[in-house]
Formats: structure tokens, C-alpha cells, sequence
């Protein structure tokens, strides 16, 4: 169980790295739209979308990478004092429970939307826009997306089950503060 979560660890990192370096390709590409429309008056809608398509793709495709982060916003005033086993054990049932279930169907729920999209060769709405498959393509980091974060949830459902059975110790920065017993 240990190698198969470090499996899908390590994907999770590389697909963050990846995330990483197509920000930067965002943060070049805005860079020049705003050099070439103020500075030399040009413009192309199929770059402007472009960068706005990848801000969507750095977003849902991050979902994941954030989630193996553990820097989701939540509301901890009583997880972040509980007990390493008990916190496995909230992580446990709230993957179970909303995590793998939402994933699922949002998944489920994208895959006519996207099918759809391939068959009729979607392209952009606006003239100049971006040609097929990108728009697809864009369609398609939906159920990628479920996919990233069932990928990552198998992942800390099995962290979860090793930390809760005594397998592996909980992570330290996460352990009760002295004298404090929950």
C-alpha cells in the first residue's frame, strides 16, 4: 500500500511541476498581449483567449496538486489541535464521504458535455478565436480534473488508513502541541 500511495505521490508532484511551468507560459504570454497592444497596437483574440484558457487549465488541473499540498481553505478551529489519528480519521471519512463522490460526478456529469464538444468540432464563439480542438481540448481538463483528484484522493485515503492503523506515524508539523490532549 506504501508504494502505491508513493506512486501516486510522485504523479501528483509532476503534474504540479508541470502546472508550474504553464503559469509561467501564462505569465509570458500576458507579458507580450500587453506589449504588443500598447505598444505596437496589435492584438489577437486566439492569443488573449489563449491566456485566458491556460488561467482555467492552471486552476482545475492545480485542483489536485493543491489537495497533496494539504493547502485547500477549510476551517480548522478543531482539526489543526486533534491528534494525528484523529485527524486521519476526519480525512478519511471526508474523502469518502464528499471528496471521491463530488469527483465522481463531475466527472460523470462533464463526460456528454465533452463528447459532444470533440464531435462537433467546437471552436471558439468569437471571430479570430481560438481554432478546433482547442476548445476540446480546454473542455477535456474537466473530467482531468476528477480524474487528478481521485488520483489524489486514493492517495490520502491510503495515508489515512496507514496513519489511523499505526503504519506510518502521523506528519510531525501536524502533531498536538505539548500539554495540549484532545
Amino acid at each position: 500500500m506504501l508504494k502505491l500511495r508513493d506512486q501516486l505521490e510522485r504523479f501528483g508532484e509532476l503534474t504540479g511541476a508541470v502546472i508550474a511551468w504553464l503559469t509561467i507560459l501564462m505569465v509570458l504570454g500576458t507579458f507580450i498581449v500587453v506589449v504588443l497592444r500598447y505598444a505596437f497596437d496589435l492584438g489577437w483574440i486566439s492569443m488573449q483567449e489563449s491566456i485566458t484558457w491556460m488561467h482555467a487549465a492552471v486552476f482545475m488541473l492545480g485542483a489536485a496538486y493543491t489537495l497533496k499540498q494539504d493547502e485547500h481553505v477549510r476551517v480548522d478551529i478543531f482539526y489543526r489541535r486533534m491528534q494525528h489519528k484523529r485527524r486521519a480519521l476526519v480525512d478519511l471519512i471526508g474523502t469518502l464521504v464528499f471528496l471521491l463522490p463530488v469527483s465522481i460526478f463531475l466527472a460523470m456529469s462533464s463526460w456528454d458535455y465533452v463528447v459532444t464538444s470533440w464531435v462537433i468540432q467546437e471552436s471558439s464563439r468569437e471571430a479570430g478565436g481560438l481554432p478546433y480542438p482547442f476548445v476540446p481540448i480546454l473542455k477535456s481538463l474537466i473530467p482531468a480534473t476528477a480524474a487528478l483528484l481521485i488520483i489524489q484522493a486514493v492517495a490520502n485515503l491510503i495515508t489515512a488508513a496507514l496513519v489511523i492503523t499505526g503504519r506510518i506515524p502521523g506528519e510531525p508539523e501536524h502533531d498536538v502541541p505539548q500539554g495540549e490532549v484532545l
